[in-house]
């Protein structure tokens, strides 16, 4: 059973009294929301909020899923949005976590670790909120063109458009 219809099921399951049947849909998808939270925010705790917010609406809200959409797509937008409320609330001056784990595979070094995951989210923080978007869902969420398209309610071409202007921006800033 694919993961969309298997989705779709444990919808149908909740929405018929099942509770239960909610809990395989976070554990198959609380990792991905919290890394796109994680890096709309900055900050872990943020992060958490967002990601649980994210849960407790989808499940108040399951019956106004769109059964022929797909689950994630519909649940990443309530993550998103859960996300930006957050950002609404901080300071704009607040700093970026460095303790975040961005790209802590490039080395084996804890210190350059650290080093390269703050200067990247540094970063990342001077995208657009569009820009940032794309790259979070293709780099760290690691969707494709169709999968990011579909969570935006975008185009392809204009997700690769945002792709493309985000990695030219980031280039400099990386460098």
């Amino acid at each position: 059973m694919s993961d969309a219809s298997d989705d779709a099921a444990c919808v149908a399951r909740c929405l018929k009294g099942d509770t239960a049947a909610f809990e395989p849909l976070v554990t198959r998808y609380q990792r991905a929301l919290f890394t796109v939270a994680l890096r709309l925010t900055a900050n872990r705790e943020d992060a958490r909020d967002a990601t649980q917010n994210a849960f407790i609406r989808a499940f108040e809200r399951l019956d106004t899923f769109d059964p022929s959409r797909r689950f994630f797509s519909w649940l990443y937008r309530i993550a998103v949005n859960e996300s930006l409320n957050l950002r609404r609330t901080q300071k704009p001056h607040d700093p970026i976590d460095p303790s975040m784990g961005l790209v802590a595979r490039a080395t084996a070094d804890p210190v350059e670790r650290a080093e390269l995951s703050a200067r990247v989210q540094a970063a990342l923080m001077q995208l657009t909120f569009d820009q940032r978007e794309v790259i979070v869902l293709r780099h760290f969420a690691e969707m494709s063109y169709e999968e990011i398209g579909d969570a935006l309610s975008l185009p392809e071409k204009t997700v690769k458009s945002r792709l493309f202007a985000a990695r030219q921006r980031l280039g400099p800033l990386l460098t």
